[in-house]
């Protein structure tokens, strides 16, 4: 049995590491709203930024991850502390990812901003990654008070994603064939909207964590999907 001094410290550990967590997920949140700014705006230095801000996201990835390591090591957790710090890895790899593509749609922006813009293409991605933005605000206040019920509602909402992308992924294809001009332009928005539909698999995965962490089981049900570009 641990001794009051051993408890305290513990807890401070795990208050610690969640603060982490958090303060990786604004970081995130903070990279998707400026990268899909740069591409609205056509701003290529603000782009520059979000790649540049990109390098705090994976130090404190790598950091969670050290210390959740440590406190593995050291403080002997009983099996409802390790599920929360297992949770706490996989949930940082999640926004690590999250925080890679907001950088590649940042990347992107620059060549897009030396070429003549596509129809009203940018206003469906801006909905899109509003979605994606609001869903991985709401799976961190899940995350903080272990609200299941909010982090399956965010698992829902992931359907509306998948369809604004298949819809935009339409609108390119008929962009590309009216005029081949709009080729390069249209490949390079497909892809941060893949990427965009990227996240918001990766923002439901953080969701699922949370609904296993408050709730000690994986959600019932298959989660939904809502692309048919692909091919399973």
């Amino acid at each position: 049995m641990k001794d009051k001094h051993t408890s305290s410290a513990f807890d401070a550990d795990l208050e610690e590491v969640q603060a982490q967590i958090m303060k990786m997920g604004g970081l995130v949140e903070n990279a998707i709203h400026l990268g899909m700014k740069s591409l609205e705006t056509r701003d290529e230095h603000l782009a520059q930024q979000v790649r540049a801000a990109d390098a705090a996201i994976d130090a404190l990835e790598e950091t969670i991850n050290e210390n959740a390591a440590r406190i593995i090591a050291l403080r002997a957790p009983t099996a409802i502390d390790l599920r929360l710090i297992l949770s706490v890895i996989k949930i940082s790899a999640n926004l690590e990812r999250i925080g890679d593509y907001a950088k590649n749609m940042a990347k992107r922006t620059e060549v897009l901003s030396q070429v003549a813009p596509v129809s009203e293409s940018t206003g469906t991605l801006r909905r899109m990654t509003r979605a994606v933005e609001v869903m991985l605000k709401d799976a961190l206040d899940a995350y903080i008070h272990r609200d299941a019920a909010l982090a399956a509602d965010v698992i829902a909402r992931d359907v509306d994603v998948d369809q604004m992308y298949n819809a935009l992924f339409r609108e390119l294809l008929t962009f590309m064939m009216e005029d081949p001009r709009n080729i390069t332009a249209c490949l390079h928005l497909h892809f941060i909207s893949k990427n965009t539909e990227r996240m918001g698999d990766h923002v439901t995965s953080i969701a699922e964590q949370v609904i296993y962490l408050a709730t000690g089981k994986r959600p019932d049900e298959a989660r939904p999907k809502a692309d048919t570009t692909s091919i399973s």
